[in-house]
Formats: structure tokens, sequence, C-alpha cells
């Protein structure tokens, strides 16, 4: 109640004067300017984390669609290729492709198990080639899911920052809305007065803080949802592929 009776004190005011005297307003830099050291500082940080994020963002968006268009011409050569050794002719143009990165240790865990031996039993060099057998799958298979992990661990690099950008800077706003509170209401104790004039200003200035830690918790929230999904869309994507290579791994080399 006290507050309506403020604003239509000043709602008085204003239309009893013509218009309110523009050497009383205030601007948003000035608000920023008269703020407190803690509230300052509270602002630098959101800068800081918005200014991350918003690097984290462009520099992830850019990789995620370099990585999906290279994956999808990998499998294209991939399924059109009849061996593994085409598709590792062309792995160097697609290295970012994480499917690049499974192939590669795939076929070096493929050519150690299928590399002949020097010699037979006996002592003798074979009198022929023996077919090269696949020795063990479960190996082959260990082989792709190390494969998946490394490459999962450079997809989702740097975007838990997005993470604790979303759930940190609110709460450092709020501190510095607190801070800013505590220290417009101490002005107002020590001045003796509640007129809304002295009031605002002080309220404005605190409330600056929690507007900023929304405007850099918002997109780092959108982002990292945005990009954990397009992540598991990659994941996806090298699961079926690991099974493909098994499938034709197995279908050539098995014993």
């Amino acid at each position: 109640m006290r507050t309506s009776g403020w604003f239509f004190l000043a709602l008085q005011q204003v239309q009893e004067g013509g218009e309110a005297p523009a050497a009383g307003a205030i601007s948003f830099l000035d608000l920023i300017a008269q703020a407190s050291p803690v509230s300052k500082a509270a602002l630098l940080v959101l800068l800081g984390f918005s200014v991350v994020s918003w690097g984290i963002i462009l520099s992830k968006a850019l990789s995620l669609n370099l990585a999906e268009r290279q994956s999808r011409s990998f499998l294209e050569v991939f399924r059109k290729s009849a061996k593994f050794s085409e598709v590792q002719g062309v792995c160097k143009s697609l290295e970012h492709s994480p499917l690049v990165g499974v192939f590669q240790a795939g076929y070096a865990e493929l050519n150690l198990q299928l590399r002949p031996d020097a010699r037979v039993a006996g002592g003798s060099p074979p009198s022929s080639p023996p077919r090269p057998t696949l020795k063990s799958l479960a190996a082959l298979d260990r082989a792709l899911l190390r494969a998946s992990s490394a490459e999962m661990n450079k997809l989702e690099r740097r975007v838990t920052f997005l993470a604790t950008t979303a759930s940190l800077a609110p709460f450092i706003g709020l501190f510095g809305t607190v801070w800013g509170i505590m220290t417009a209401f101490a002005g107002i104790g020590a001045q003796g007065s509640t007129d809304l004039a002295v009031v605002a200003p002080g309220i404005a200035e605190a409330l600056i803080a929690t507007a900023a830690g929304l405007f850099a918790a918002m997109p780092a929230v959108y982002y990292y949802n945005h990009f954990t999904s397009r992540v598991k869309l990659l994941a996806s994507e090298m699961d079926d592929f690991a099974l493909e290579f098994l499938n034709i791994a197995e279908r050539h080399f098995g014993g």
C-alpha cells in the first residue's frame, strides 16, 4: 500500500508540474556508476560469464555444424567403398567428423589382429599366405568403444560451462540485488526519508544485478540444452556406426 501511495504521489507531482524535469532523470549508465562496489563487482563477474558463454556458443555452433556435415559425407564414402583402405584415404579431409576417429581406431585394431604371422608352428615359413581371420571381436568392440568415448569428450568440451553459467549467474545477480537493497535501505535510514525520489534510485540500482544475471543465464540455458541434444544425436550415430563396423568385420574376417 505504501508503495502504491508513493507511485500516485509521484504521478500527481508530475501532473501538477506538467512533466518531470529532465534534470532529475537517471540513465542506465548512471545507475551502474552509482551502484555500490559489491554490486559493481557482481556485474563485472556476470559480464565475464556472458562474454565467455557467447564465445563458447559461437565456437561450438560452428564446430557441431562442421562435424554433422562431415559425418554425412563420411557415411556416404564408407557405405560406397568396397575396402576399408579406401575409406582410410579420405579420413584426413573429414577429420572433424567424430565417426572418423571411431573408424580409425577400429581400422588400426583390425590391422593388428589381421597381421599374418611370419612363421607357422614348425618354424618354417608358410607355403601360402593364410586367410586373414579376426582373432577377437570383443577387442575390436572395446577399441571402438574407447574411440567413441574420446570423441564424446571432444564434443562435450566447454559445453558444461554453459550449464555452470545458467545455474550460477542468477544467484550472482540476486546477491548483487540483495546487497544493493541493503545499501539502499541503509541510505534511507541515514536520511530519515521514505520519499519516492530517495527510495527509487537505490532500488533501481539493486535490480540491475538481477537483470544482468538473467541476461547471462537465459542464452546459456537455451544453448546448453540445444547443444546437448545435438551431441546426443552424434553419439547415437557413433554407436550405430560402431555396430555397422563390427558387422562388416565379422562378416569378412570372422573365423
